[in-house]
């Protein structure tokens, strides 16, 4: 066996070797899920496929505990696919390669998907288990949850029969959630009018490389570079002196990951060159000193490219620029009720250039319907102004908190009497699923708990040991305690 496989619990970390050694990023969970689903098969256990890809699995009481009120342990297939620009690697085909360092387990150039392997991996391990006491209970593994919640929106009623849900996608031992904010997509589409270039000029590619990124909830108040936003900032400041004619702007893989690189293409003329190189070492040097606490390592690089075919007319490239440059991004409000919780963010996570627009994909987080819609106006305001579009989508709702829900009191007084210590209750600048679990099942009683997670979404990710270990054996104390049915 393989030294993570060595950690405790053993059967989590066993599961979460396997998890992490079939490609699972979103929207290509299918081969784990047959993984799931054929060991479930072979252990006996009841499992139904529903109609969009979720899988339940259902194990009977153990003796003595059939009248307890039934728990739904719930997490989601799918992983965030991202890498480091150095790393080669194909999500839906290479294994993930997880290390150990030190205290942390991590992975070798990409994401780990602790986000959420570590909790699939702890509600499979109870299934196969022979020797944890627990009532009626059901697990529910939901796909997509990182690319557009496709499994949430799409969970029906009647499959569950839970009284009680406890979601394992929270990233902070020793916290309980409660509550989380909801979100919508925001597609911005600048038209494009192309040209011809001038002969004469050079072409090169600007890249813009080396910040953390992350989560663009959870990392959203850290303060850290939107490489997007750098960049647009950079143009704006310095395009028409430099007479830059734009041939491309890329930046940013996924809506809710801050952004860690971009690169722009364009044609200058030759006499301009060197003016640009200085002034991207004195734009890389004022950023690295503005950023020198929360994302110190940023390196613009410049590279020759080959010779553009077109370029953007000047009115289209003025307005990407300008727009790209006015647009909010990072904290818009910190929550007056939950101190230190964001309330309302946006994320300026991916801009590509098509062949007649430039599309920059966004997301809004609130955990206030009025302040993802007010975010939603500002929005449409600025792209009414830059002759741009704008279209929202996949709108999902936050996790209202419920300061008297049994579930979160009991997790609360189980903690208290395993650490002897208070836990904190929490409510997330993220979208858990189960804002939209309580359309089909409003009366289910939820709460979400998890290990410590550090820079989910990033390649940074890596997942603290102990809290593992902590994090499950509050699950499993929690699962003897749970009541009985009234």
């Amino acid at each position: 066996m393989t030294a993570l496989s060595q950690l405790q619990p053993q059967a989590l970390w066993q599961w979460f070797e396997q998890i992490c050694a079939i490609p699972h990023p979103s929207k290509h969970e299918q081969a784990l899920s047959e993984h799931i689903q054929a060991w479930a098969k072979d252990k006996q256990l009841e499992l139904v496929e529903d109609k969009v890809g979720n899988l339940i699995i259902k194990k009977p009481a153990t003796p003595g505990m059939e009248n307890r009120k039934v728990v739904a342990l719930q997490a989601h297939i799918d992983m965030v696919p991202q890498k480091n620009s150095d790393k080669t690697h194909d999500f839906e085909k290479d294994a993930i390669e997880p290390f150990i360092d030190g205290e942390w387990v991590k992975a070798t150039g990409t994401t780990l998907g602790a986000d959420n392997g570590i909790g699939m991996a702890s509600a499979l391990a109870i299934l196969g288990s022979d020797d944890i006491p627990h009532g009626p209970l059901e697990v529910l593994l939901t796909i997509d949850e990182e690319a557009g919640m496709t499994g949430a929106f799409g969970l029906e009623a009647g499959y569950l029969n839970a009284d009680i849900l406890i979601n394992t996608d929270s990233e902070q031992e020793g916290e309980i959630y409660m509550g989380c904010a909801g979100g919508v997509d925001g597609q911005i589409s600048v038209p494009m009018v192309w040209q011809a270039p001038e002969q004469s000029h050079s072409t090169y590619t600007l890249t813009l490389s080396g910040l953390k990124g992350g989560h663009s909830g959870v990392n959203i108040h850290l303060g850290r570079g939107n490489a997007n936003k750098l960049l647009a900032r950079f143009l704006f400041n310095h395009a028409d002196e430099l007479a830059l004619e734009l041939t491309n702007f890329t930046g940013g893989s996924l809506r809710n990951a801050i952004p860690r690189e971009a690169s722009v293409s364009f044609m200058l003329p030759a006499e301009n060159i060197t003016k640009l190189d200085a002034l991207a070492k004195e734009f890389q040097a004022l950023v690295r000193e503005e950023l020198a606490i929360a994302d110190p390592d940023m390196v613009l690089e410049l590279l020759e490219a080959p010779a553009a075919k077109q370029v953007m007319s000047e009115d289209a490239q003025n307005m990407l620029i300008d727009l790209l440059n006015a647009c909010p991004n990072g904290v818009i409000r910190m929550s007056d009720e939950v101190e230190g919780v964001t309330e309302t963010s946006l994320n300026v996570g991916v801009i590509s250039t098509e062949a007649e627009s430039v599309e920059v994909l966004c997301l809004i987080r609130s955990l206030i319907d009025s302040g993802r819609q007010e975010i939603e106006t500002v929005l449409t305001s600025l792209t009414n102004l830059a002759g741009a579009e704008i279209q929202f989508s996949g709108a999902y709702p936050g996790w209202k908190p419920d300061n008297s829900s049994p579930v979160m009191a009991l997790v609360r007084e189980t903690y208290d009497s395993i650490y002897n210590k208070e836990p904190v209750i929490m409510v997330i600048h993220a979208g858990l699923e189960c804002g939209l679990f309580k359309k089909p099942y409003p009366e289910m009683d939820m709460v979400s708990i998890g290990p410590t997670i550090r820079y989910p979404h990033s390649p940074d990710e890596k997942v603290l040991i102990e809290t593992v270990d902590q994090y499950y054996k509050l699950l499993l104390a929690v699962l003897e305690r749970i009541p009985e049915k009234g």
